[in-house]
């Protein structure tokens, strides 16, 4: 096997990094797989369209038939997105005998376990690497590197578009609305950024990381999912004044064999390492058994960081080829799909209230915390804004979703209680 051909979906941001990494990077992987990598065809929206990349005009088509039924192409690389035609396409390539390598987390995330299974039986690899973090290694290393460990957390900043926001809020005090205007301008964040700052993408990562980690088949319907619209500039105010960083955290837990996945505005300690990953960069903080804590760090999307893990995929694939092996490393889940119930999902709490100032107002809302064993690390009451009201901030200690939803709603039933005006997770202390 001197050559391996592959076919290439897509030409946009990604697929032209792929173009640049292959041509720019030749010898290299040459060198390290013993064969060449030869582009055959690519599957281009607009064929004539310009790139600032050196494209064979003979490589292009519209047609994906062109590449799935081509008797001489090995490997489809899918960097195109979309999730039903897609999908589609994938599916006969692998029925046709060819391998995938993929960046697509949304389609992974909705259709991965039913890919997977089509390539094992058809006795094909299918990577997806770079669906997740863009640059960051997390797939194998939860797959490979960290194989023989427990698993028992993972949580991170897997989108880079509400990280840069975040950051922006925090740094520079300025609100939502004005950040996100400056982050449409800049690329970070779509015409629409709902599938981003509703959490929907983080959700779609975190439940791919999830199944890896824990050996368990998980939904996206099982992950909690809360965006980062209704942060205000004084939840940060308050954040840093007791010491915390607000940020857009994924977090995946497993105990007994039972699971929860959560995406939501989570406070940290100022000095924790996911606290200081700011701007559109991700991390995934990986906590294992026997390894204990380790983090990943790098950029989490862009031409040539996504390009570079597709590529590597791509590698790894070529390096199954040739050993014979491929379609062997598919493992089935080891673990019964279990998620946690309310009260086996522990945490701490951050809950801000508006209340009326007047006397006995505080102590009939500890009243209602102590009914539900609920204690407190920090307390604060502050006048507000309006007359005769006051905010009362507090974290709580480690407690149940079960305490803090009782509490809640025995909250909703005080009169001097007159809003919830925001409540975050807090993560990352002991």
């Amino acid at each position: 096997m001197d050559t391996v051909k592959i076919g290439l979906c897509g030409l946009g941001t990604v697929g032209t990094g792929v173009v640049k990494v292959l041509q720019g990077h030749q010898e290299r992987i040459q060198h390290m797989l013993g064969c060449k990598i030869e582009i055959e065809k690519v599957l281009a929206h607009d064929i004539s369209k310009a790139r600032d990349v050196e494209i064979d005009p003979n490589w292009l088509t519209t047609d994906p038939s062109d590449l799935v039924d081509h008797d001489e192409i090995e490997v489809i690389v899918e960097v195109m997105g979309g999730i039903d035609e897609t999908y589609k396409i994938l599916e006969r390539a692998l029925k046709n005998k060819k391998h995938v390598v993929t960046a697509n987390k949304d389609l992974m995330a909705l259709h991965g376990q039913k890919l997977i299974q089509i390539a094992k039986e058809n006795q094909c690899d299918i990577q997806y690497d770079a669906s997740i973090a863009g640059g960051i290694p997390i797939v194998r290393t939860l797959v490979d590197g960290l194989a023989s460990d427990h698993i028992e957390k993972v949580m991170g900043i897997v989108n880079g578009t509400t990280n840069f926001i975040m950051t922006k809020m925090t740094k520079e005090g300025l609100d939502f609305d004005v950040v996100l205007k400056e982050a449409q301008k800049l690329g970070f964040a779509e015409a629409d950024p709902s599938a981003d700052v509703d959490g929907l993408d983080a959700a779609r990562k975190m439940v791919l990381l999830a199944n890896l980690a824990f050996k368990m088949e998980l939904n996206l319907d099982d992950v909690k999912v809360k965006g980062i619209r209704q942060v205000t500039q004084e939840d940060i105010n308050f954040a840093d004044n007791l010491g915390y960083t607000i940020k857009l955290i994924g977090i995946a837990s497993m105990d007994d064999h039972k699971a929860e996945v959560t995406v939501e505005p989570t406070l940290l300690p100022k000095d924790h390492p996911l606290a200081l990953v700011n701007d559109e960069f991700n991390a995934v903080f990986v906590h294992g058994e026997a390894v204990g804590e380790t983090m990943f760090y790098g950029p989490g999307a862009g031409s040539l960081p996504t390009a570079t893990a597709v590529v590597s995929d791509l590698m790894e694939v070529i390096r199954h080829l040739r050993l014979g092996i491929s379609g062997k490393s598919y493992v089935e889940p080891q673990f019964k799909r279990q998620l946690k119930a309310d009260h086996e999902k522990f945490s701490r709490h951050f809950i801000r209230l508006d209340v009326e100032d007047q006397a006995g107002a505080f102590q009939e809302i500890t009243n209602v915390f102590s009914e539900n064993s609920v204690s407190f690390a920090k307390i604060l009451q502050l006048p507000a804004k309006e007359k005769g009201r006051a905010e009362i901030v507090m974290v709580t200690h480690h407690i149940s979703q079960e305490q803090l939803l009782k509490s809640m709603q025995a909250l909703e039933k005080l009169t001097v209680v007159k809003r919830l005006i925001s409540h975050y997770r807090v993560d990352g202390e002991e």
